[in-house]
């Protein structure tokens, strides 16, 4: 009968469904465990050398051409497919190897920040920095995730197994929201589990909310005219941006706790005696709510709308990025605190100690609070508490499982986005932590990819965290990158 040879069908084909599975976990085990993270210590200096030349690049969002291609030519030449220009994003691409379910992801970052140029020593440059640096240690970010990939990769084709392994190269995390233009153009739709990390001073997995942001260029027009002679003839640009400034700091007190908003004046004109036709400020709002800049933005515009009014210059906005509040997910937190721990921390050599001693006088001549050294080796139980910094890997995981942990890639007390996070991240410190973070991508992957039980917790806890929210990005439907808005 034809229903009885179907249901036979079905059942072998379950039976050996279940067999390749549990053949699969069997294959992994702690001697399989210490291969991979040896491999990976055999290939140290070829990432470290990788990781050195992106340094030194320093590309800022969205024209990391020499960084992307080069993580692109590695995967290539390790045998995975690519699939470049995703979202039509010049530097964004996917490599990818395998076949089958589950998919795993690992994201990978490379853009630095501007006017960060820093050399690889304690102390800061004596001249003013007008090129960028990784402030970030996206250098390392990159360069771990690739390095992790192309181990799967390997450890999957030696041992034949099934699943697929992928690696994103996401451009432009520093304020230009690549991955959200990539979740957009559906990138990230058929994965599992996205896994990523990032550069820090402590190791520990991300079970926290990370603020949500929405960003924006605030241009005022005005009429110039000569400042002495004609000034009844002017309309000052810089005095509708410093009316707008001054209503911000005002309207500061008048915001929810949990909200954060900074600006810089970007154009102020282009000498004294002339009134400015032209002026902008750029302005980041962030929350941990969504909400809660739903509700302030609008009166941040009625800020310049009234400061435009009162200086007779006409107002204009500009978006530029907005990355979402991170989903936490609990089941791949743990999975991850799980191999950090196996890892261990970052051990430091007497070299590396007095460097990073001399990094540590330079926070405490800052007046910074500065842990003890022995933070680098410990493994941090995974946070809680929502980190005020935005990232827009907080727009896939509002799209797919992912998990996320940090390595201390920094010296213990060294903040994200300073000339001493530029130092660490291209020195031998920095590279310990990298390292470190690689063997815990893999080892996670592989985790993932011969325990079904895994992907499915992290499936679940994925829906449980998000609830009925339904994710939206708050950049408008037809917002393009803004490609050139670091020039």
């Amino acid at each position: 009968h034809p229903m009885a040879l179907l249901v036979r069908f079905c059942l072998v084909a379950l039976t050996l469904c279940a067999y390749a599975l549990h053949s699969q976990a069997a294959e992994w085990n702690d001697d399989a465990r210490r291969d991979v993270q040896q491999r990976i210590d055999t290939r140290a200096a070829e990432a470290i050398e990788i990781a050195d030349k992106i340094w030194n690049y320093a590309e800022v969002g969205y024209q990391e051409t020499r960084s992307s291609a080069l993580l692109l030519d590695q995967l290539k030449n390790a045998g995975f497919k690519i699939t470049d220009k995703i979202g039509g994003l010049p530097t964004a691409f996917m490599a990818e190897y395998g076949s089958g379910q589950p998919v795993i992801a690992i994201l990978g970052e490379y853009d630095a920040l501007p006017g960060m140029q820093q050399d690889r020593a304690a102390f800061k440059r004596p001249e003013v920095a007008v090129q960028p640096g990784h402030a970030c240690g996206h250098n390392l970010f990159g360069t771990a995730s690739a390095l992790a990939a192309i181990t799967v990769k390997e450890y999957l084709a030696d041992k034949k197994l099934t699943g697929t392994i992928r690696f994103y190269g996401c451009p432009a995390e520093e304020g230009g929201s690549g991955k959200v233009f990539m979740v957009r153009a559906g990138a990230f739709k058929d994965c599992d589990v996205v896994l990523h990390w990032h550069p820090n001073s402590a190791n520990r997995a991300v079970n926290y909310v990370t603020y949500g942001n929405l960003t924006g260029k605030f241009r005022f027009r005005g009429t110039a005219a000569h400042a002495s002679s004609a000034p009844e003839k002017g309309r000052s640009a810089l005095d509708g941006v410093l009316l707008f400034t001054h209503a911000v700091e005002m309207l500061r007190e008048h915001i929810p706790r949990n909200m954060r908003m900074h600006y810089i004046i970007t154009q102020g004109g282009d000498a004294p005696n002339i009134v400015p036709a032209n002026a902008e400020v750029y302005l980041y709002l962030r929350s941990d709510e969504m909400r809660v800049i739903d509700e302030i933005w609008p009166r941040v515009q009625k800020c310049a709308e009234g400061s435009a009014t009162a200086t007779e210059t006409k107002f204009e906005l500009e978006y530029v990025s907005s990355a979402y509040t991170m989903l936490p997910n609990p089941s791949l937190a743990s999975l991850l605190d799980k191999q950090l721990k196996q890892v261990g921390g970052v051990k430091y050599t007497d070299q590396e100690r007095t460097f990073a001693a001399d990094i540590q006088a330079s926070l405490t001549a800052a007046k910074l609070p500065v842990p003890a050294l022995a933070k680098a080796q410990q493994i941090d139980p995974p946070g809680t508490e929502a980190s005020s910094g935005s990232t827009d890997v907080a727009d896939v995981s509002w799209n797919v499982p992912t998990g996320g942990f940090s390595t201390a890639t920094f010296v213990p007390g060294v903040p994200l986005h300073s000339w001493q996070a530029v130092a660490c991240a291209g020195h031998s410190t920095g590279h310990k932590g990298m390292l470190n973070a690689s063997k815990v991508l893999t080892l996670a992957a592989l985790e993932l990819l011969t325990n079904p039980s895994e992907v499915r917790a992290a499936r679940e806890d994925f829906e449980r965290q998000k609830g009925k929210e339904e994710y939206r990005s708050r950049l408008p439907a037809d917002f393009r990158p803004k490609l050139e808005y670091r020039r």
